[in-house]
C-alpha cells in the first residue's frame, strides 16, 4: 500500500520554525518575492503598477518610491495587510499555520500561538479567507464533456429543545425554525474546482448553479427533487442514496467529501459559525479540498500572492477603530 501524500516528506516543504527564524530583513525579502513573483522581489508601484521605483526606506519597514507617479508606498501596501501593527514575520508566520490546519484554524487557537488579542486573529483568518475567495471569484466549471457533482448541506439555527418532553415542538417544521439555518450548495467538477454559496434552501440555488456550470455538462445530484428544474440546461444523473450511495456512475460523493472537512471545522475547531460568515468559511474549505494534495509550502506562497493581489479588505480593514467611532 502506498504511502499518503500528506505523511511524505514532499508534502512539507515550509514550517512554522524557519519562517520564525527569518530576520526581519529576510522576511520583508521573502514577501516581497511572494507578492511581486514577475520581478523576483523587486518592488513595482501599488498606484500605478510601473516597476522603476527605488528606496527611501527610514526605518524597519520598506519603503519605496516610484518613478513615474512619485507616490510613497510599502510592501503591504493596497493589500490585505495594509495598515499592519504586526511585524511581517508574524504575519508570514500565520500563514504557515492557516495552511497546515486541514480542517481550518479557529481564532483562539491562533491567536494563542501567535501571542495575539482574539480580536486580531479574528480579522486574521477573515483576511486570509478572502484572500482564497479571489482564486474562484465570478469562475465557473464544466463544460463539454465533464463532470459536476452539485449537493447542498443544511447547518446553522439550532433550536434548543424544552426541558419537558410536553413543551417541546417539532424542530423539522419551518414555522418552528428561527431563520439560521441555511446550506451551502457545492458545485464541485472531477478533477476540477470546487464553487461554493450560501442559500436559505435548495431550491434559492439553481439559479447559481445554471450561471457557474457551463452548458453541456454532466450534472451528478441527489433524488431531491429541488434539481428537477436543471434537466432543461445539462445532461442529469441522479442517485437515490436511500438506495445506493452511487448507482449506474452517479454519485455525489466528492461533494461529500467537502462537507465532511466542513462539519470538521465546525465542530472540531470553531464549535459554532455564525450564518453572516458562513460563506466565507465554506469558501475557504472548498479552496482547501481543491489543494488537499499540494506541499504546504506551495500553499504558503499561493495565499502570500493572493494577499499581495488582493485589494484592502472592505470588511476588515479598520473594523475595530469604525466600530469605536
Amino acid at each position: 500500500m502506498s504511502q499518503h501524500f500528506l505523511l511524505s516528506s514532499a508534502a512539507r516543504t515550509i514550517s512554522l520554525r524557519a519562517v520564525l527564524s527569518l530576520t526581519d530583513a529576510d522576511a520583508w525579502k521573502l514577501f516581497q518575492r511572494i507578492r511581486w513573483p514577475a520581478t523576483d522581489g523587486m518592488p513595482v508601484c501599488a498606484k500605478c503598477g510601473y516597476d522603476r521605483c527605488y528606496d527611501v526606506t527610514r526605518g524597519a519597514t520598506p519603503r519605496f518610491r516610484c518613478s513615474a507617479c512619485r507616490k510613497d508606498f510599502s510592501p503591504t501596501s493596497g493589500t490585505l495587510f495594509a495598515y499592519h501593527k504586526l511585524s511581517i514575520r508574524d504575519y508570514l508566520a500565520a500563514i504557515v499555520l492557516f495552511v497546515n490546519a486541514v480542517k481550518g484554524i479557529s481564532a483562539l487557537q491562533l491567536g494563542r500561538d501567535l501571542d495575539i488579542s482574539f480580536k486580531a486573529a479574528w480579522v486574521l483568518c477573515h483576511k486570509l479567507r478572502e484572500a482564497m475567495t479571489l482564486e474562484m471569484k465570478g469562475a465557473s466549471v464544466g463544460g463539454a464533456g465533464k463532470t459536476v457533482e452539485v449537493d447542498g448541506m443544511y447547518t446553522g439555527g439550532h433550536i434548543r429543545p424544552a426541558n419537558h418532553k410536553e413543551d417541546r415542538i417539532d424542530r423539522r417544521l419551518a414555522a418552528n425554525q428561527n431563520g439560521k439555518r441555511k446550506v451551502v450548495v457545492a458545485i464541485r467538477e472531477r478533477g476540477g474546482r470546487t464553487v461554493t454559496a450560501v442559500f436559505p434552501s435548495e431550491d434559492a440555488s439553481t439559479d447559481f448553479i445554471k450561471a457557474r456550470v457551463a452548458k453541456g455538462t454532466v450534472v451528478h445530484t441527489d433524488e431531491a427533487t429541488t434539481w428537477d428544474s436543471l434537466r432543461a440546461r445539462f445532461k442529469m444523473r441522479q442517485v437515490n442514496h436511500s438506495v445506493a450511495y452511487s448507482h449506474d456512475d452517479a454519485c455525489t460523493n466528492l461533494a461529500e467529501s467537502f462537507f465532511s472537512r466542513l462539519r470538521r471545522a465546525e465542530w472540531g475547531q470553531h464549535h459554532c459559525i455564525s450564518d453572516a460568515y458562513l460563506n466565507r468559511y465554506a469558501a475557504e474549505m472548498g479552496w482547501r479540498e481543491d489543494h488537499r494534495r499540494q506541499p504546504n509550502g506551495t500553499l504558503f506562497n499561493r495565499v502570500g500572492a493572493l494577499v499581495g493581489q488582493s485589494a484592502m479588505s472592505v470588511d476588515f480593514t479598520g473594523r475595530w477603530q469604525r466600530k469605536a467611532a
